[in-house]
């Protein structure tokens, strides 16, 4: 059977790696991937923010109708946004029955406690971080809280984040070669999300190659570089035990959960905007997969990939049934080379926030065809793009074409509908 490698980064702008053509930053070990593999010229990130497309690859569902339209703040009851639902089956679950161990190494952000937790939701295994972002890589707190653990042990390990969950990564893989079944690894980092840390040694070697590159820049860079230093362990432990037929039988899937923040630095290619926005730059994100002998190395494709694909994807690959109601599709004929139809589904983008922007309010996003529905703020008015004759979204037509906005917006409430159906907090207090 295929064992399944998911890496999936944090606030990875869709042009911050160097196999997209750019130029100031070099991630090798990223773009192998890509050239051993198949690149998706149009992945997106389920919501422009982190535990809405996380609950979306765990559970195959638009993430309103997992209860997460928002970020799921636990340590910060009066603004989190999210309650993943008890009673979804997330991917682990799915995948147990044919004989999968599973594991995720890294960052969950879908609940800080009982019953959220990893292992409490499928996963057999599970050495990383529960909360959101760490406010220091080096300490891993989240506002004073330690939130570091080793299955539900709480733990104080020593180090920059990125190089524990590389180093936990390689000791999982050289564990599961020793097993005679099939594994699920969801590694997902912490980078390059803020705060940017990259350890000194990395930024000076970026400074020195780099002279002209800005401070803020420079840091980011290195914490990606240093993060793709990691990816490039993980893949070659996958080629040391390659003899047991680790490389061979398993799936390498990447992508990063919304794109980047341009007040750090990133690069989000052409498209407008960042993470936390509907626009195209904050849900365009990095997309490849690599299967040795399945997927011919070097090719890409135009498919419309969502996150939350990856779940009915990964079922496919493991032979079991994709579970009914599910949002997502299979995108395994693709990765075999095999013609697909032509994409027929809408896709929709959701994301609950407070404060003053936002008003415990959602934004969202449609997209049908060549044309998008937007409203990127609660109070602002919806915004219309046709795409292909305007892939930066510089000029509104919501006006211009009230026939095709009419029908996007009824299109977009029944999906907000759908979703106003699941709570999205936590019913009973905690017992």
């Amino acid at each position: 059977m295929t064992n399944i490698l998911i890496i999936l980064t944090d606030d990875q702008g869709r042009g911050d790696y160097s196999a997209f053509g750019t130029k100031d930053i070099q991630t090798p070990h990223i773009d192998r991937l890509f050239r051993e593999g198949v690149e998706f010229q149009n992945f997106f990130a389920n919501s422009a923010v982190c535990s809405p497309t996380r609950a979306a690859l765990l559970t195959g569902c638009y993430p309103d109708r997992v209860g997460v339209p928002g970020v799921i703040r636990d340590e910060n009851p009066e603004n989190s946004w999210g309650y993943l639902a008890p009673g979804v089956r997330l991917l682990p679950q799915v995948l147990k029955p044919v004989g999968y161990h599973s594991a995720l190494i890294g960052k969950w952000h879908l609940g800080t406690s009982s019953p959220n937790l990893p292992t409490e939701r499928g996963f057999d295994f599970f050495h990383g971080f529960l909360g959101d972002m760490m406010d220091d890589y080096w300490t891993h707190r989240r506002n004073g809280q330690n939130y570091m653990r080793r299955n539900k042990k709480t733990i104080e390990p020593k180090g920059h984040a990125t190089d524990l969950f590389t180093d936990w990564a390689c000791q999982y893989l050289t564990e599961r070669a020793k097993a005679n079944r099939p594994f699920f690894l969801y590694l997902a980092y912490n980078a390059p999300h803020d705060p940017i840390q990259p350890p000194p040694e990395w930024l000076e070697k970026v400074k020195q190659r780099e002279p002209g590159m800005s401070e803020k820049r420079a840091k980011l860079v290195a914490l990606i570089e240093h993060m793709d230093a990691g990816i490039g362990k993980v893949l070659d432990t996958l080629d040391t035990l390659e003899k047991t037929g680790l490389a061979k039988d398993t799936l390498v899937l990447f992508t990063s959960d919304n794109g980047g923040v341009l007040a750090n630095g990133a690069n989000n290619g052409p498209w407008r905007s960042e993470k936390g926005h509907m626009y195209e730059g904050g849900l365009r994100v990095p997309g490849a997969a690599r299967w040795p002998g399945v997927i011919a190395p070097g090719t890409t494709t135009e498919r419309t990939t969502l996150t939350m694909d990856l779940f009915a994807t990964s079922c496919a690959v493991a032979g079991v049934s994709i579970p009914a109601g599910i949002d997502g599709t299979s995108f395994l004929p693709t990765l075999r080379g095999e013609p697909e139809p032509p994409e027929s589904r809408a896709h929709y983008f959701v994301r609950r926030e407070g404060g003053v922007a936002y008003g415990g309010k959602t934004i969202e996003a449609l997209r049908r065809g060549e044309w998008k529905l937007l409203q990127d703020s609660p109070f602002a008015p919806q915004e219309l793009y046709n795409l292909k004759a305007d892939p930066l979204e510089s000029t509104n037509l919501a006006t211009k074409n009230p026939e095709v906005f009419r029908e996007l917006a009824a299109a977009l409430r029944r999906q907000i509908q759908q979703g106003a159906t699941v709570p999205w907090q936590r019913l009973e207090p905690p017992k």
